[in-house]
């Protein structure tokens, strides 16, 4: 089983370049984020036609999540709201997309805010959505794959340059903190699982040839719990997206369990 996230920074306009890489690798679940489109006019009919089934979560040029899935989905739920009525304000930004795998098997896909300027009122929104995750993620029982783009790299080896970091949005303590509270609901970082060197990224600015020079950050990740991480083969940034004509500015990354 294949499972891969990746941040399209827009399907409409990168839908060829998604459909492409779906005919080359054959994932089983892709997580999309930032779809920028509403429900209604997500380009289905492509995956469709390649077999997939698309659940989707979106609003109109922001925001939005999609699982393209092999296989029809009993039980899909958007948004906090279903276990978590109380962070219901926190829905208004189509951001979480849950699906259940298996009876003991749930994704749960997320885009997390970028949080804008260091102490900004996105950047507090940012730590609100974040102990929302947190809350949300306790309701859940069995075995989780969460994933995402979570606009946070984990470490400093996760950014190219860290020196400034201390007010450096997606690299701050209080970010690394809100994260570090959620792995330890049980998660294992499924790419670290695998390598502990530091150069690997899935984002690179569009600007100053940031993807030349590698650039970058790793802010997309794939979370494991305790029974899947025995389970787990391989996890690995697919860089090859990156360098097509008018690429997203993230790269697809893909986690295979046995």
């Amino acid at each position: 089983m294949q499972i891969a996230t990746w941040n399209v920074n827009s399907i409409r306009t990168r839908l060829d370049h998604v459909c492409q890489w779906l005919d080359a690798t054959g994932v089983d679940y892709l997580c999309l984020q930032e779809t920028k489109v509403v429900d209604a006019e997500f380009p289905r009919h492509p995956f469709l036609e390649r077999g997939y089934t698309v659940y989707c979560s979106g609003q109109k040029a922001y925001n939005g999540v999609a699982i393209i899935s092999r296989q029809p989905l009993a039980a899909v739920e958007a948004g906090f709201a279903p276990h978590l009525p109380t962070q219901a304000d926190l829905d208004d930004q189509k951001r979480l997309i849950r699906a259940q795998l298996a009876p003991d098997l749930t994704l749960v896909n997320v885009y997390i805010p970028n949080g804008g300027e260091y102490a900004s009122e996105k950047y507090h929104y940012k730590l609100r959505w974040l102990v929302g995750l947190y809350n949300y993620l306790q309701q859940l029982r069995g075995e989780v794959i969460l994933c995402g783009d979570f606009n946070i790299a984990p470490e400093d080896k996760d950014l190219f340059d860290a020196s400034d970091r201390a007010t450096k949005v997606g690299a701050t303590d209080a970010e690394r903190e809100q994260l570090a509270a959620i792995r330890a609901l049980g998660f294992c970082d499924a790419f670290r699982h695998f390598t502990d060197a530091a150069g690997h990224y899935s984002w690179w600015d569009y600007r100053a040839g940031a993807f030349r020079r590698n650039h970058g950050w790793r802010i997309d990740h794939l979370y494991i719990t305790t029974g899947l991480k025995q389970r787990a083969q391989a996890c690995r940034i697919d860089v090859a997206p990156r360098r097509l004509p008018k690429p997203s500015d993230h790269a697809p990354v893909i986690l295979t369990i046995e």
